[in-house]
């Protein structure tokens, strides 16, 4: 049977609290070939067997994601524009402001997403994409939200 490794000491999980890094690497890729509207670049940047939560709707596997790419992303012209990056625990969190062609009905002027990726061997496995909404609560030790 396969075990879970070691959790990591104290110092370790001190070392991997959030913190604030430079677009990078396959996010980095990724936000490009968004803004480019380029499917085939987008894809790359994708694991074969990814999936993508959009708004709640679950999308697997490639030839899913290309069409919700094809459709969604470049067929209404999305654009984002980073304003944070986060790295959590290896995972990366982007606060975009998107504009694009789809509808904006009930929407604010200034729309700002949160993307969650999770990645591994250099290609999203995952990424969750998310508009939160402001909250009244704070983390656990106190400290202000992200």
């Amino acid at each position: 049977m396969e075990s879970f490794p070691e959790s990591p000491g104290r110092e370790e999980r001190e070392a991997m609290a959030t913190t604030e890094i430079p677009l990078r690497g396959v996010v980095a890729d990724h936000i490009r070939a968004v803004n480019a509207f380029d499917v085939d670049a987008i894809m790359a940047t994708f694991a074969p067997d990814a999936y993508v939560n959009d708004n709640r709707r679950e999308i697997r596997g490639a030839a899913a994601i290309r069409r919700w790419v094809e459709k969604e992303m470049v067929g209404e012209h999305v654009t984002v524009e980073p304003v944070k990056v986060l790295d959590h625990y290896g995972d990366v969190v982007v606060r975009g402001r998107y504009d694009g062609d789809y509808d904006k009905s009930g929407l604010p002027e200034e729309l700002i997403m949160s993307n969650y990726f999770a990645i591994r061997d250099d290609r999203i496995v995952s990424l969750t994409v998310v508009f939160n909404q402001a909250s009244e609560y704070e983390y656990g030790d106190g400290t202000d939200a992200a």
